[in-house]
């Protein structure tokens, strides 16, 4: 009899065109209000192609997106997806100190249980800013009755990343059961390379990340976590002037293009919410080492 196939995680990173790091020093935060909202229609496509292919995620929201779009957070929650928190205003973890970061995650917080009339038990940074300069960031999310976090690429790169971080669900307090369930990379060569989503699912051929989610799904026997943007899947958002060009490249390659691209990852491997993933990575979680 054929082993069941691994569950993977698939996550939705709930933010718009203009909240996005790599315009961070281009468009100012009080300009937000008065820029065009798109998000709403992003989510409303994504939802219906969640629905045609009857799989079940995690949308990762930030409490800013919540606080305006409330119909749009109970649609979630009503479809059967887990609703999560990725901040309040995209602000990254490694900005803050640990009380800015604790007011942030509890308005954030807030935000998104008011509008969507559920819990929220789990956690993903903005551009997975968490790594080895915030040990303190795990303990106020402790403290705040977090079960999970997915906020971590255990890779080098010029954005982000904690290259030296576990590859797979970790305990990071050993004093909390919090897990943290790092974004997925694959080996090749000795070297771990970012194969999770985002821009890398977007721009690279789609054979990559068939390889790496087979990887690891095959040869480690874990389940893979993707990721990705609302904004990705819509060629017709405005496009920002005077960000430096890699910024702009990285952003708009293939977005119409993408679309197509998900729907062949979601029917070729299993999907599921993040929550019931961490749940089940909890008892492979290894201690962080000091």
């Amino acid at each position: 009899m054929a082993e069941p196939a691994i569950i993977n995680g698939l996550s939705v990173d709930v933010e718009d065109w203009f909240q996005v790091g790599a315009f961070e020093n281009v468009i100012e935060r009080d300009d937000w209000n008065g820029l065009v909202d798109r998000v709403e229609r992003n989510v409303s496509e994504i939802l219906d192609m969640f629905e045609e292919a009857d799989v079940k995620a995690t949308f990762f929201t930030l409490g800013w997106v919540a606080q305006r779009h409330p119909a749009l957070m109970q649609r979630i929650v009503n479809s059967g997806h887990e609703i999560a928190s990725h901040g309040f205003d995209h602000a990254r973890v490694f900005n803050f100190d640990r009380k800015s970061f604790g007011d942030d995650i509890l308005k954030a917080k807030k935000a998104i249980e008011d509008a969507s009339g559920v819990a929220v038990t789990g956690y993903r940074a903005p551009s997975f800013s968490i790594d080895q300069r915030t040990p303190w960031a795990y303990m106020e999310l402790a403290d705040q009755g977090y079960a999970y976090s997915s906020s971590v690429a255990p890779v080098a790169h010029d954005h982000y990343g904690w290259r030296e971080a576990p590859r797979f669900a970790f305990q990071p307090l050993p004093w909390s059961d919090l897990v943290e369930i790092p974004v997925t990379t694959a080996e090749f060569a000795g070297r771990r390379l970012a194969a999770g989503g985002g821009g890398f699912f977007r721009v690279l051929p789609y054979a990559f990340s068939r390889w790496a989610i087979r990887q690891v799904n095959r040869r480690d026997e874990r389940p893979a976590v993707f990721y990705f943007h609302p904004w990705e899947i819509d060629p017709e958002q405005p496009r920002v002037q005077g960000a430096p060009l890699k910024s702009r490249v990285r952003h708009y390659t293939n977005l119409d293009v993408m679309s197509e691209k998900l729907r062949q990852v979601i029917s070729e491997f299993e999907w599921g919410r993040m929550d019931m993933l961490a749940h089940r990575e909890a008892s492979k979680a290894v201690p962080l080492a000091a």
